[in-house]
C-alpha cells in the first residue's frame, strides 16, 4: 500500500499536473495546431501530386497522433498529470537524499530549482519545438538533455549545501560545460513555421513549466510536512 508520504507527493504532483494540462490546453495546444497547418502545407507543397496518387501509402507511413478535440484534450491532461506526478516524486526524492525538508518557506525554492535543472537549462540549448521544425537526432538530443540536467542539478546542490570556494567554481563549471559542448543541432534549419510563432511557443512553454514546478514545490511544502508528521505518529 502507498504510504501517506508517497500518496501526498503523488497527489501534489497530480494537482499541479491538472493546472499544467489546463495551461497546455488553452495556451500551448492552439500554437501547436497553428504550427501543424504550416507543417501540412509544406508537406503538400513538397509532395505535389504524389499525395493524391498514393493516399494509402501516405496514411500508413504517418505517425499516430490523437485526434483534435476531446481525444487530444484527454491525452494532454493525462500526460500532464503523469509527468507532474513523476516530477513531484523526483523533487521529494531529491529532498530526501539531501536530508532536507520541503517546508512552506522553502517549497517555492525547491520548485524553482526543479524548473532550472529540468527545463530552463536544457532549453538554453534545445528550445521547445513545434511540429514541422527541424531537429537533430533524437538519441543524441536525449543524451545531451540528460547530461545537462544532471550537471545543472549537481551545480545547484553544490551552491545550496557547500560554501567552500572550490564548490562554487565546480558548480559554475558544471553549468557551463554542457553549453560549451553544445546541444546536437539539425543539419538543415529551414522550416515553414514562422519564427514569431516558434518564439511565442518557447515563451509560453517555459512559462507553463515554471508555473507547474513552482506549484509542485509550494504544494509539497504545505502537504509533505503534515504527511510526514502523520506517518511518524
Amino acid at each position: 500500500m502507498l504510504t501517506r508520504v508517497l500518496l501526498a507527493v503523488l497527489l501534489c504532483g497530480m494537482a499541479a499536473g491538472l493546472a499544467m494540462g489546463a495551461m497546455q490546453h488553452f495556451r500551448l495546444t492552439p500554437l501547436i495546431l497553428q504550427a501543424e497547418t504550416f507543417e501540412h502545407a509544406e508537406a503538400g507543397h513538397s509532395h505535389g501530386t504524389t499525395i493524391s496518387q498514393e493516399p494509402a501509402q501516405e496514411s500508413a507511413s504517418a505517425e499516430w497522433a490523437p485526434q483534435d478535440g476531446t481525444e487530444r484534450t484527454v491525452y494532454t491532461f493525462a500526460a500532464s498529470i503523469l509527468a507532474s506526478a513523476g516530477f513531484a516524486a523526483l523533487l521529494a526524492g531529491a529532498a530526501l537524499m539531501t536530508g532536507k525538508t520541503i517546508s512552506r518557506k522553502s517549497g517555492w525554492l525547491w520548485g524553482l530549482c526543479g524548473f532550472i535543472a529540468m527545463t530552463l537549462a536544457p532549453a538554453a540549448g534545445l528550445a521547445p519545438e513545434l511540429p514541422g521544425m527541424p531537429a537533430a537526432d533524437l538519441f543524441a538530443r536525449q543524451i545531451w538533455w540528460l547530461f545537462t540536467i544532471a550537471a545543472t542539478a549537481s551545480a545547484l546542490w553544490l551552491l545550496a549545501f557547500k560554501r567552500e570556494p572550490w564548490a562554487v567554481v565546480l558548480a559554475l563549471a558544471l553549468v557551463i560545460i554542457p553549453h560549451i559542448i553544445g546541444a546536437p543541432q539539425p543539419t538543415e534549419h529551414e522550416s515553414g513555421v514562422p519564427a514569431a510563432l516558434a518564439s511565442q511557443f518557447v515563451g509560453a512553454s517555459l512559462g507553463a513549466n515554471a508555473a507547474m514546478w513552482l506549484l509542485i514545490g509550494i504544494l509539497l511544502g504545505y502537504v509533505l510536512p503534515k504527511a510526514e508528521a502523520a506517518e511518524a505518529s
